[in-house]
């Protein structure tokens, strides 16, 4: 009985971190129904929604047993934590082991956090890249990184702060848009659309979205409802965001 339950507060953590790593539903689902036959499970019953994973598993001789976990992180994307917990979910379904060694392995890779200064090398040229692509000068690149580094900031210590994630996206767009405003405003030179498109790009819930299609096709219709809301949602305060910024900054002539 005790095993039944550590095995189950382990799928629980890895379900969450897979959620929060940007894995779809149905990954997320079957990962755990494989890992729970893998463990010796007669019956293995897994329903996953965005904001909460449910699981039912039953040992041979055991009563069935069922736990639920509230989801209430704001989720995100980390493909390196997506990859190692896909490759430790495969491990252990070809080699099974023990609760304690599962969770030694899954907190080595939980507790990994990638070094800030890779994320901010990466939001920067992605800001320049797309301010390039879409027709930006050098200058316009240049307010774009600097743009970049604001936004940075804002996702390292403004995001706690705020009470969802609809909240911080407005924020931080309005905040980037204002600063963005300044820069044509000290020098007329620069093009406020070229630099402001580099820098929404790294706002844009493009994942999100995504999944979020990709959840309604493969017949997962709730959870890719909730995931297309959420989806258009941030998409909204994104743009309120960047508009209310021009709003303002056209009463000092821009």
């Amino acid at each position: 009985m005790q095993v039944c339950k550590d095995y189950l507060h382990i799928f629980l953590d890895m379900g969450n971190a897979l959620l929060n790593s940007g894995a779809e539903i149905f990954r997320v689902e079957d990962t755990l129904n494989r890992m729970g036959y893998a463990c010796g499970a007669t019956q293995m019953n897994v329903f996953v929604i965005t904001s909460s994973i449910v699981i039912t598993i039953e040992f041979p001789g055991e009563a069935a047993q069922t736990q639920t976990r509230r989801i209430r992180e704001g989720g995100g994307n980390d493909f390196t934590k997506l990859e190692q917990l896909n490759d430790l979910s495969r491990r252990f379904c070809s080699h099974p082991v023990s609760p304690a060694e599962l969770q030694k392995e899954f907190d080595m890779i939980n507790t990994d956090k990638p070094q800030p200064l890779w994320r901010l090398l990466g939001t920067i040229l992605a800001a320049c890249s797309f301010t390039f692509f879409y027709g930006g000068g050098l200058s316009d690149a240049i307010a774009a990184g600097i743009g970049a580094v604001l936004i940075w900031s804002f996702q390292q210590y403004l995001r706690p702060l705020c009470m969802n994630e609809v909240t911080f996206q407005f924020t931080a767009s309005f905040l980037t848009g204002c600063v963005i405003c300044c820069f044509t405003l000290l020098c007329p030179v620069l093009h406020i659309d070229k630099i402001m498109i580099g820098d929404i790009m790294l706002l844009i819930p493009g994942l999100m979205s995504t999944n979020a299609i990709r959840d309604v096709l493969i017949g997962d219709t709730l959870s890719g409802i909730i995931r297309l809301i959420a989806s258009l949602l941030l998409a909204a305060a994104l743009a309120l965001g960047f508009m209310g910024s021009i709003i303002l900054f056209r009463r000092f002539g821009l």
